[in-house]
């Protein structure tokens, strides 16, 4: 019973300081954002509170030596490559993940060249990419070498979550379709889709955060038009400002507020994927 009680408290420390250094930088980075401008940088403890830096970042500040973070075309373009990479590697996850459902020759091999792209280092894998795309004279942007490249990585982690969601998948209701002469095309729209839906959603979730948080792949394959993890290192570089730490509390809230959307579409998917798999036949009939 002591022991029982030693292992519970050195886990609940353990939970404790885990916690702590997750969200701790968030609340010193979200503290320093308050700080009075518009000049000198990070200064802890806040002697005068202010939303300056806030405004600083929307070009609502008066101008000053600190230039204002490049959040017009960087986190357009960023945001534009983190979806589209979003919507090809969760496709190709899924109708991988489908083939993988049944054996075939060389599955082993061919299981091992996808998830190879998330195991090769990204700077080399960058480097690799432009050297290729220069000896071919292939120019280098965003929105096609750094694209591919972003696929490329984020595409193993969609399949490997599509993978999982299929290992657990009750094949006996897709049999019950086909045994009533329902097509496979229409069987995969009207029974399978809505029962991994939850799946979908989390590889869309891995897609698209790991793509907007890219830094090695996008530093050699993007050309001249930087996305916005680029734009934030070449602007602070030398120095750290302060609108850095509120673009980040911004982004965190951001972050925070897409969780909540896909925890909510996640248990509306849950729920609407147990009723269909109920009455499957009627709704398919």
């Amino acid at each position: 019973m002591h022991h029982l009680k030693v292992t519970r408290g050195a886990l609940a420390v353990y939970t404790a300081l885990f916690i702590l250094f997750l969200y701790g930088p968030f609340v010193v980075m979200g503290i320093l954002s308050f700080q009075k401008g518009p000049e000198g940088g990070p200064q802890f403890p806040i002697l005068e509170w202010s939303t300056f830096w806030y405004s600083h970042i929307f070009g609502f500040a008066p101008p000053s030596r600190i230039a204002p973070l490049p959040i017009g075309q960087a986190l357009t373009r960023s945001l534009t490559l983190a979806f589209a990479t979003m919507v090809v590697s969760t496709i190709l996850g899924t109708l991988t993940a489908q083939a993988f459902r049944t054996k075939f020759r060389g599955s082993g091999v061919v299981f091992y060249l996808v998830v190879l792209g998330m195991m090769v280092p990204g700077v080399l894998l960058g480097l690799g990419m432009a050297l290729v795309a220069d000896q071919l004279g292939v120019a280098r942007n965003w929105w096609s070498t750094a694209f591919v490249l972003h696929v490329v990585y984020t595409f193993p982690f969609a399949f490997l979550v599509m993978l999982a969601i299929f290992n657990r998948f009750d094949q006996s209701v897709e049999e019950a379709a086909w045994a009533l002469g329902v097509p496979p095309g229409r069987t995969f729209r009207k029974v399978t889709f809505p029962m991994i839906f939850p799946g979908v959603l989390s590889a869309m979730l891995f897609a698209f955060t790991l793509s907007y948080d890219e830094f090695p792949r996008t530093l050699f394959t993007g050309g001249p038009n930087v996305t916005m993890p680029l734009a934030i290192y070449g602007t602070f570089a030398v120095e750290i400002h302060p609108n850095l730490f509120a673009f980040g509390v911004l982004t965190t809230l951001f972050s925070f507020a897409l969780l909540t959307v896909y925890g909510v579409l996640m248990g509306a998917s849950v729920r609407r994927a147990r009723l269909r798999a109920q009455g499957v036949q009627e709704d398919i009939a």
